[in-house]
């Protein structure tokens, strides 16, 4: 490859491979540079790599031309799914839009802490005690107005056995169990 000889003519004009990388840094991706200059792919790359540019990956333009304040607030929502609601790595890619790389490097760029799978873990089982409590309460309620366990259970589309340990739970104080025999017997025979 022959060196391109400097061109004292110009009147202190950048060089195109100078005039190339400063396009390249204020934004524009190497396809844009190919449609404006007329150069093949390599030729290109050649010329930016001459001027000294540090080349970017595609996931480094598109963060580089995503609105900045756009950006922030998706970035201040996933972290608040993360941290207030114990969303997943998962959840927030798909809430995002994105990979699961990119929900946490926005994570991250908000200033979360990500979690490892065991605090993910104990964050989930703890908002289902209290959503199991909640139901326990709300059984407790039912079955101090009255209402048996098996319309409970019938209600709710759980067993018997479910009802009683939800009960059980919120300390519900139990009714006597009926006597199912004919009237008057005792249980002495």
């Amino acid at each position: 490859m022959n060196p391109h000889p400097s061109n004292p003519a110009s009147g202190g004009k950048p060089s195109v491979p100078q005039s190339l990388r400063q396009q390249y840094e204020s934004g524009a991706t190497v396809e844009e540079l190919m449609a404006a200059s007329g150069l093949s792919y390599g030729t290109l790359l050649n010329r930016l790599r001459e001027a000294g540019t540090v080349m970017r990956t595609s996931w480094q333009t598109r963060r580089m031309r995503a609105a900045p304040e756009t950006r922030r607030r998706l970035a201040a929502h996933l972290r608040t799914l993360y941290e207030k609601h114990g969303a997943t790595l998962t959840e927030l890619a798909t809430a995002a839009g994105e990979s699961r790389i990119v929900a946490r490097r926005l994570l991250v760029e908000a200033g979360g802490t990500v979690r490892t799978t065991q605090q993910t873990r104990r964050i989930r089982s703890a908002a289902g005690a209290a959503k199991r409590q909640k139901l326990a309460l709300s059984l407790r309620a039912r079955y101090e107005a009255d209402a048996t366990v098996p319309t409970l259970a019938k209600e709710f589309n759980f067993s018997t056995a479910t009802v009683y340990r939800l009960l059980h739970q919120a300390d519900t104080p139990m009714r006597p169990q009926h006597r199912h025999g004919p009237a008057g017997q005792t249980g002495a025979r």
